[in-house]
């Protein structure tokens, strides 16, 4: 039988750690928005000194776990005594700054390649259009492709955040009270895992639900056939 008594006393402590949860995912993915979109730009040009680059880093993060990722910004740095002196030591060496630095630079990679796949996608017919009626490169791409790929994406958007939810328990491993953090102090204290891990699943699931259900109404806005309007 479940230990009700200790779920319910442990309340307060997942609230808290759900909190810190979704702190994390915001910024992660603030942070991880405002790098992905001019660099789906650049892996967009025809130039290869531009664009492989941004491609050689969307492979690298994309081939490699997150977690090693944060443990190579929060414990590998710290080996360097250059890092260790220099004046980035105090943000380097906070978990906070590390696990939404290693988010960021996460869902960055996967959201500048879910971008760069949707502005291949626009109808070229459409550029050509916005040509023929004079419009320049940068203008085209601000009334014309932007709007239609951020459209596009936004179905395989919405999955990336909710996998960007479910990358945040990795913030537990550097010492960061979340949700998962939360489950395993629980654990330590009353031995009962399937308990503490249980009600962290709950949270998440509750989380997840809210996300789908703002995703869900996004696409029925913007995805919805034009003439249905």
């Amino acid at each position: 039988m479940l230990d009700w008594g200790v779920i319910a006393d442990s309340l307060p402590l997942y609230a808290s750690g759900a909190v810190v949860t979704v702190q994390l995912l915001v910024l992660a993915l603030a942070a991880g928005l405002a790098g992905a979109l001019p660099l789906a730009m650049l892996r967009s040009l025809s130039n290869p000194w531009l664009s492989k680059p941004v491609w050689l880093y969307t492979y690298v993060i994309r081939g490699t776990p997150m977690l090693v990722q944060l443990f190579l910004l929060y414990y590998g740095l710290a080996q360097f005594e250059w890092v260790r002196q220099s004046a980035a030591w105090p943000l380097l060496s906070s978990a906070w700054f590390c696990a939404i630095a290693a988010f960021a630079l996460n869902t960055c990679a996967y959201t500048t390649e879910i971008l760069h796949g949707a502005m291949k996608a626009v109808p070229a017919g459409e550029v050509e259009a916005a040509r023929a009626l004079g419009m320049g490169r940068w203008l085209t791409l601000r009334r014309i492709v932007l709007p239609q790929a951020f459209r596009r994406a936004l179905p395989a958007y919405g999955n990336e955040v909710v996998l960007m939810l479910h990358g945040t328990s990795l913030a537990s491993v550097v010492t960061i009270a979340d949700l998962t953090g939360a489950a395993r102090e629980v654990n330590s204290v009353h031995y009962l895992p399937f308990e503490a891990f249980l009600t962290a699943a709950v949270f998440y699931l509750a989380i997840t639900a809210v996300l789908v259900t703002i995703f869900r109404a996004a696409e029925r806005r913007w995805l919805q056939p034009m003439g249905a309007r």
